[in-house]
Formats: C-alpha cells, structure tokens, sequence
C-alpha cells in the first residue's frame, strides 16, 4: 500500500514539475522574443525614426548590456525573496517595460524601454535555470535547464519571424505591443503552474559572490560563454541588412529565413541538451569547432541565394546548440568550487552570454560602417576560435585536477 501511495505522489510530483517547467518555457518565450525581435526590424525602426542601422543595433546590444548589469546584481539583491513571488515580479517589469517600448516615438525613450525589460531578462533566467535544475532528478538537469531554455529557442522559432511580419504589416511598435501580451500570457501560467513552496537557495553572502570572480575555472567559463554565444551575432544582428543588400530577398521575405534560422535553432538546443548531459565540455568543444567553420562559410555563400540559406541554417543549428552545455558546465563547476552562489555563477553565465551578444554586435556594426556588411561572418568565425581556445584550456585543467584527485 504505502509503495503504491508513494508511486502515486512521486507521479504527482513529477506531472507538477512538467506543469512549472511548461510554465517557465512559456515566460521564456516572451522573454526570447523581446531579446531578438529587432533583428527582422532593424530597416524599420532605423527608417522610421531616421537613424543609422548601427545606431538601431543599439537595440539588441543596449539591451544585452542591460541583462548583464542587471543579472549578476538584481540576482544577490533578491536573493532573500520568495522565488515565485519574484518570478511574478520580473514580469511585470517586463510587461511594463514592452508596452513602453510600444509606445514610444523617441530613439531615446526605446532604447530606455528595452534597458529596463532587459533587467527581468537576466534574472530571469538565471533563477529560471536554479529552478528548472531543482524541479527534475540530478541526472536530468541538463535536459530540464533545456526544457526551459526551449522557450528562448521556441521565440527564435516562432517570436522573432511573427514579431517580423506583424512590425512589416502594422509597424514595429505594434511588435512590442504583442510580446508585453506575451508576458501577461507568462505571469497568468507562473501563477497557476509555478509551486509556491519552490526550494530557496541560501541567500549568497557577498564575500561567497567575490569568490566566484576569483575562481579560474569559472571565469574561463564565463569568457567562453561570451566567445562562443557572441560570435555568431556579429552576423546575426545585421541578418536582416545582409540578406535585402547583399543575397537580394525583399524584406518580406525575411521573416521566412528567420523562420528557417528558428527552426535549426530549435533542433540545435535539443541535440545540444542531451549532447552536454554526459561531458559538457567535450561537447562544447566540438559544437564551436563546427560554428567557427560555418561562420567562415558563410562569408562565401551568404552572396547565393541557395547556399545562402543552407549556412543560414547550420549557423541557427550550432548557434543554440552550446546553450544548455554552457550553462551546466557553471552550474557544475559552480557546485564543485562555490557551492553556495550557484544562483549567483548561474546569473553571471546569462550575463556572459549577454556580453558576447553586446560585443557580436557591437563588432558587427563596426565592421558595417567600416568595410561592409559581408564581413561580419568571418569576423564572427574569429570570436568562436576564441572560445575553441578556451574550452581546449579547461578541458586540460580539468583533466589534471581529475588526476591529481585521484
């Protein structure tokens, strides 16, 4: 009897988790496709409010910088607040923030709209990550922390060429307006699927978060984080651009690529969940290897309709696919080294990504302005060798200590 009642809670508990996982992928998404919805819009906005399209790519790294500020230090301030309640709150900042945004007239007053969603972006993930990981057993945590993440890939799917097509059809503003919709959609499921007795995770003391930036191994990872994500985004951000200027589609049919570009990416972060559960770092390794090489394809074919769209593809398959791998490899090291700021090293990993987003495209708008849009791939390629380098450079670090452990 007492078995049969424990198989019944244990499937209980288990259906309840799937319902706050889906309940996380469902804020994810709104949140992924805040994050890259300019990139289909850049033409647009730098059309409509009369400014460069280096100057509207201030957009995605504005914002990138506003998650890499606001993840590490909002994550240590709320560390004693109740998860959900936090959960509920990120949102509404979010909400609040996109309808702003859809609103505003002003370059200005935009790009202060997207800084301020941009602070419920990294907190959100990095307490999304913590939770997703309690919510399953240890062996599945990759795979959860990818189930979550499924709604940032699901927004590159889906979010971002919808978001595309509605800025084309009614103008981008009415873009922001649907994604703070999204986050009403994502506060009403984290209110009825997110449990409130969620595990807390001891507030980290200050001297703890020092420690993680003190730490060689994480710091390694963080910088390949940044390398290995950013690298694709000196191309990425200026997707729209390369593709009307130099392989020559019309806008409207850009949505259609980035729904191309969505749907590799979603293949990508699946494989890579289940690749990266087993040794996140061999893993890693070779995904940069295959991206890097991509990248400098890309270069050559990004001119031909046809190849095009094929290295368009693959770049959307090894651009995610490092996501879940990189984030356990912190939450790993994070355990072994600084057990008690796991929150903390999970904030600053999204952090990291963001800087590599802010330095991709950072980099690809100063390489449009000075030798041309169809540089940014190779350039990109040259980041992603950085993070080969380094991943190379923890493998053997972690190799040697294995040995002299054992």
């Amino acid at each position: 009897m007492s078995s049969q009642t424990h198989t019944m809670s244990h499937s209980k508990e288990k259906s309840s988790g799937t319902l706050a996982l889906i309940a996380l992928a469902i804020s994810a998404f709104g949140i992924g496709t805040t994050e890259f919805v300019p990139v289909g819009l850049l033409s647009s906005i730098s059309d409509d409010l009369s400014i460069s399209i280096t100057l509207a790519g201030l957009l995605i790294s504005g914002y990138a910088i506003g998650v890499a500020i606001g993840a590490p230090v909002l994550t240590a301030l709320t560390g004693k607040m109740n998860r959900k309640m936090l959960l509920m709150s990120l949102m509404v900042v979010f909400i609040v923030g996109n309808l702003v945004a859809g609103i505003s007239t002003s370059f200005g007053l935009l790009l202060v709209a997207r800084f301020i969603t941009a602070f419920s972006h990294g907190i959100f993930f990095s307490i999304g990550s913590t939770i997703a990981a309690d919510l399953v057993p240890e062996n599945k945590r990759a795979s959860a922390i990818a189930f979550m993440f499924t709604g940032l890939t699901v927004a590159t799917v889906t979010g971002v060429p919808l978001g595309t097509f509605i800025g084309q059809a009614f103008g981008w503003r009415a873009t922001f307006l649907g994604v703070a919709f999204l986050g009403v959609v994502g506060i009403i499921a984290s209110a009825i699927l997110v449990p409130k007795d969620l595990k807390e995770a001891p507030p980290a003391k200050f001297s703890e978060q020092v420690k993680i930036l003190t730490n060689g191994k994480l710091l390694l990872a963080f910088a390949i984080t940044a390398l290995g994500y950013g690298g694709t985004f000196v191309a990425f951000t200026y997707l729209a651009p390369l593709l009307e200027d130099v392989t020559g589609f019309s806008a409207k049919f850009v949505s259609v690529i980035l729904l191309v570009y969505g749907l590799a990416v979603a293949i990508g972060n699946m494989i890579g969940g289940k690749a990266s559960d087993k040794n996140p770092l061999k893993a890693l390794f070779w995904m940069f290897v295959l991206q890097a090489i991509i990248l400098f394809i890309m270069t050559f074919a990004i001119p031909f309709k046809v190849a095009g769209m094929i290295t368009i593809f693959f770049m959307g398959l090894f651009a995610f696919m490092s996501v879940p791998g990189l984030q356990v490899l912190v939450v790993n090291l994070a355990e072994k080294y600084v057990p008690s700021a796991v929150n903390v090293a999970s904030a600053l990993n999204i952090a990291a990504f963001n800087v590599g987003i802010a330095i991709g495209s950072f980099v690809g708008g100063v390489i449009v302005d000075s030798i041309g849009l169809i540089h940014t791939p190779w350039i990109g390629a040259i980041m992603v060798l950085g993070a080969v380098g380094l991943t190379g450079v923890l493998m053997k670090m972690e190799k040697k200590d294995s040995l002299t452990n054992t």
